[in-house]
């Protein structure tokens, strides 16, 4: 072996050497790990609010995550001890969901619901989340940010300031939607003519209770009379009562009231075993007391959706804008 090729040689073990014995790191911790919306909004008392899982940038699993430093954001001091307290919250058992065909007491519904202490907020140390449940309502308002601290085969590190939980009432948005509207008129044949769709409202009126009061309502904002026969059932369309039948629906001269015990309200779609009907509700109003404009001797048939997504006592207005109440008598 030439001079040129033993000094190659020696170099060649030396480097292999100094490698064979420096230590070979395992992984990749990002300095970009984040939330995607680092602000999660929560309103007040909703049955259910989470923020996006973590975003790891490409970090290796397996992760974990600690929640660390929850504080006033303006202040600094520690968040108030509600976050942490329990209190009871009525919750599905779990494997248990609501089924409106069989469910229709409120001893069938209770026996697939239990009371559990948990707090407000709950953190999943392993996706990063945030949950919280319908304790929220005894939150505080105000903006309260945290620090993550999270380990990966790599190292751990701790991001400050990773995110800022907001504690807000709940707006009416938050609280109600609309899923479908629309309405026709039809006659003795019935043969249909498309008239203009109603215009949902919704107002709350209190945090008690988990009642629905259903008007429907010309475009004076005169309401049909249930308890007189102004609003009727359509054939075997669903109606009110096949989204919840805990209760009796309570016909009065102005207002079908539902009692509906747990929310969301529907709380899952109406199934018939032949048809998905989602969230709809068909109601017939009959010729003899209403005219639609421009028309004659039909009657009303609105059709609409909605959903109330937490408890309390809610006056739901369905307004006919191209109908007019024909007075009894």
């Amino acid at each position: 072996m030439n001079k040129r090729n033993l000094i190659g040689l020696v170099l060649f073990a030396s480097a292999f050497a100094l490698y064979a014995c420096s230590k070979i790191e395992k992984g990749f911790l990002s300095e970009n790990v984040r939330y995607v919306n680092g602000t999660i909004y929560v309103q007040r008392g909703m049955s259910y609010v989470a923020s996006d899982r973590i975003e790891t940038d490409g970090s290796t699993p397996p992760y974990s995550y600690k929640l660390l430093n929850l504080r006033d954001k303006t202040t600094g001091a520690p968040a108030p001890e509600e976050f942490f307290k329990d209190y009871e919250v009525l919750m599905f058992k779990s494997g248990m969901v609501f089924d409106a065909q069989t469910d229709t007491t409120v001893e069938l519904l209770n026996a697939k619901r239990e009371t559990v202490l948990t707090p407000p907020m709950v953190f999943n140390e392993i996706s990063g989340q945030l949950v919280f449940n319908r304790a929220s309502s005894n939150l505080p308002l105000g903006d309260y940010i945290f620090d993550i601290e999270m380990t990966n085969p790599k190292a751990t590190r701790l991001f400050e300031e990773m995110g800022l939980v907001s504690v807000v009432d709940p707006a009416i948005d938050d609280m109600f939607e609309v899923t479908y509207q629309a309405a026709t008129g039809s006659d003795a044949s019935e043969t249909f003519f498309t008239t203009t769709a109603p215009q949902l409202s919704c107002t709350k009126i209190s945090n008690d209770g988990a009642r629905v009061i259903l008007k429907v309502v010309d475009k004076n904002g005169n309401p049909f009379n249930p308890a007189s026969g102004e609003v009727i059932k359509r054939g075997d369309r669903p109606t009110f009562e096949s989204h919840v039948k805990f209760n009796p629906v309570i016909e009065t001269d102005t207002a079908l009231i539902c009692d509906f015990e747990v929310a969301p309200f529907p709380l899952t779609n109406y199934n018939d075993g032949v048809t998905d009907w989602a969230y709809l509700i068909y109601y017939r109003i009959p010729k003899e007391y209403a005219v639609i404009d421009g028309l004659q001797s039909l009657n009303v048939n609105p059709v609409f959706g909605f959903r109330v997504l937490m408890e309390g006592t809610y006056i739901v207005t369905v307004r006919l804008p191209s109908v007019t109440r024909i007075s009894a008598g």
